[in-house]
């Protein structure tokens, strides 16, 4: 499986038998050691938290979702159930912010 950074999948995270969304934040890799995807769960329960990212509306998600980076985690690629669409640009920025504030990392230094 080709993940890349940004793709929402429904998964099975063993929650009440149903597929939850989830982000995937895993770097692209194309020959992984280990059939394993790092994600971020996303949620309908906005609690207006700092470890949460507000995603825009679309097709494939209902109004009010959020990246609940509390939640990050790691799962077997074989629980991906399949793709529903993907996030970009700003959204993603944003998740990856979120995770190193949430980690206590500092952020990468700017290249000049």
């Amino acid at each position: 499986m080709n993940l890349r950074p940004g793709e929402v999948w429904l998964a099975d995270l063993g929650l009440a038998a149903k597929y939850r969304p989830v982000v995937i934040v895993s770097r692209h890799d194309p020959d992984p050691p280990r059939a394993l995807a790092i994600y971020v769960p996303i949620t309908s329960q906005d609690r207006g938290s700092a470890y949460e990212v507000r995603l825009p509306k679309s097709r494939f998600l209902q109004a009010g979702s959020v990246a609940n980076v509390q939640g990050l985690g790691s799962l077997p690629t074989a629980r991906l159930d399949r793709r529903i669409g993907v996030l970009r640009g700003e959204t993603m920025a944003e998740i990856r912010r979120a995770i190193l504030w949430a980690l206590e990392l500092d952020p990468p230094a700017s290249t000049p």
